[in-house]
């Protein structure tokens, strides 16, 4: 199969799977993976439904915001991830979110910290909050390339989360273990707050993470 196919059934799919694990209302958040062999990403259509949402209306975007394949109008966010291409070449996929507990601290401006094993090991450590931007803007990219330096997750200031990883999958359960891991913090801090974990814990979970956990 054509890879450049196959990124944009991908994209469909993690779209539903996104919707489906509530970390979207209605036709927020968007996201993208690379066609490396194209030197493009292809990224969702602004304001569609996932539900709706087939690989024809898929857009492809050169990393220099031109687009080059589809019919539909690109993500507001476009922005956003060229910035996040273009700032981590070692990030093959993004996703973003506005799941509920994580805009919570997003909103608070207050980051979760490195206190869940799981999340330190896909994430890197702690997430950090970005400096308020406003949406569909360069400044916003900027801001998350930011302070996402490290790590594979960033809350944005009063909006919300984008999660990035090698692949879709990985990015979307960036996601999804940040929304976890910020409803343990805003549930923690009725106990009387979180212990974070040592440096050296960190460290040694992220490279399991990355070179001993599954079947590699």
């Amino acid at each position: 199969m054509n890879k450049t196919i196959k990124a944009c059934q991908d994209v469909v799919a993690t779209g539903l799977a996104m919707f489906n694990s509530n970390l979207v209302v209605g036709t927020w958040g968007n996201i993208s993976t690379r066609v490396t062999e194209e030197e493009v990403m292809a990224l969702t259509p602004s304001g569609m439904d996932y539900n709706e949402l087939q690989p024809s209306d898929i857009v492809l975007v050169d990393f220099q915001g031109k687009i080059v394949g589809g019919n539909r109008r690109p993500s507001s966010e476009l922005p956003l991830h060229l910035a996040i291409y273009q700032g981590r070449k070692d990030v093959n996929a993004i996703v973003h979110t506005h799941s509920i507990y994580a805009s919570a601290l997003a909103a608070a401006r207050k980051p979760i910290p490195a206190a869940v094993e799981d999340l330190v090991q896909i994430v890197g450590g702690d997430v950090r909050v970005s400096k308020y931007v406003l949406p569909g803007t360069a400044e916003l990219g900027t801001a998350a390339v930011q302070a996402m330096e490290g790590r594979n997750a960033v809350l944005l200031a009063n909006h919300g989360v984008v999660g990035v990883g090698r692949d879709l999958r990985e990015a979307l359960r960036v996601c999804q273990i940040v929304e976890k891991a910020a409803q343990i913090t805003i549930m923690a801090s009725l106990l009387g707050g979180v212990v974070e974990l040592s440096s050296e814990d960190i460290a040694a979970m992220r490279n399991f993470y990355l070179h001993g956990y599954g079947q590699q």
